[in-house]
């Protein structure tokens, strides 16, 4: 696998990836291709085995089976020596909580036997300052918002130029703002060349940082390509809302319709919807008019597919289900989404805590 990830240009490359606790299978089977250069997301509802995949890339467990490599290296039989081109960050960061951001990471640097003490200064200054927390450095770490304690495992994760950023759920807990600074931090460390991979369960997240995904779902890897193509494969796609999905469903088809699937909403996402006595009938891409539909008490379901490759004109095809007598809560044309991509990879809707 070694050359072969070489001559593709993978940062991450892994075949076979598998991890058994017991009778369980964590992971099972992962082929993993993370090109150098890329910002790869890796995309999956909580549970689904992206830390557990993560922690066999970077050496922490090992696998039941397959292999894997960083940097064209095998791992674990090279975690010595390439590691150090490598920063991570798994889960929560630790820092001791009486000392400044600034000291910590002074500690870690010096742990660090291939660090030259002589340039800690300087290392950790300009650590401090590609995060954002220099002016922030002599603050305590418990006085720290948990966006700045991202940032400062981030920071330490770049104390050494690395070639490559492992990020496990970097903006898991953090508000909108300190989900800005790690997006615009990973699009500052692409644009030097970083590869960077970073495991969420947030779809838009990955959408708006990422250029390539895979998806996983219950311990297997379901597809990777660029984010453009995966959704070029799907299209437009049509979103009917009905407590009558079946017909729903034979009316679309015998439209042209295609890559039907049926998810009941569940209910939070029907509470989330709005109040029971007013649902919506959207028509369009990107409407946003209402309109009645009738009692919203029988619990819906998400019907979706891809239109004929002839026009499909919303109203038209409205007025189709309707007077066959589906009882339409919502109709939507829309670009595919990632969780249009999942749910057509699965049949399953996204819920990130499966």
């Amino acid at each position: 696998m070694s050359t072969a990830a070489r001559a593709a240009g993978h940062a991450v490359a892994s075949s076979g990836l598998t991890k058994r606790f017991g009778a369980q299978t964590a992971v099972g089977g992962v082929d993993l291709a993370v090109p150098t250069g890329a910002v790869y997301g890796f995309l999956g509802p909580n549970g689904s085995g992206k830390t557990t995949t993560i922690r066999m890339l970077l050496g922490l467990i090992r696998p039941t089976a397959g292999t894997c490599e960083l940097l064209g290296e095998p791992i674990p039989a090279a975690t010595g020596t390439v590691l150090s081109r490598v920063g991570a960050l798994v889960e929560a960061p630790a820092f001791h909580p009486h000392l400044s951001g600034r000291a910590n990471l002074h500690r870690l640097d010096a742990a660090d036997l291939r660090a030259d003490p002589r340039t800690a200064r300087t290392r950790v200054g300009e650590a401090l300052e590609r995060v954002g927390l220099a002016a922030a450095a002599g603050k305590r770490f418990r006085a720290y918002s948990l966006g700045m304690k991202q940032r400062l495992a981030i920071a330490a994760a770049l104390l050494q130029p690395r070639d490559l950023l492992i990020l496990d759920e970097p903006t898991n807990g953090l508000d909108p703002q300190g989900t800005r600074e790690i997006r615009r931090l990973v699009g500052s460390l692409a644009a030097d060349g970083t590869t960077v991979l970073i495991s969420s369960h947030l779809l838009s997240e990955v959408e708006q940082v990422c250029d390539h995904v895979g998806i996983m779902s219950r311990g297997r890897l379901l597809a990777q390509d660029r984010i453009g193509t995966l959704l070029d494969s799907v299209g437009t796609q049509v979103r009917v809302v009905t407590p009558d999905p079946g017909r729903a469903s034979a009316i679309l088809k015998s439209l042209g319709f295609t890559g039907l699937t049926s998810v009941t909403e569940s209910a939070d996402a029907a509470a989330s919807a709005g109040p029971a006595s007013a649902p919506r009938v959207v028509v369009g891409e990107g409407d946003d008019d209402a309109a009645p539909a009738g009692p919203a008490s029988v619990r819906s379901a998400v019907v979706t597919g891809r239109p004929p490759e002839r026009e499909a004109r919303p109203e038209d095809v409205v007025a189709a289900l309707v007077g066959a007598g589906v009882r339409v809560r919502e109709f939507r044309m829309t670009h595919a989404s990632l969780e249009d991509v999942f749910v057509q990879l699965t049949g399953e809707g996204f819920d990130v805590s499966e």
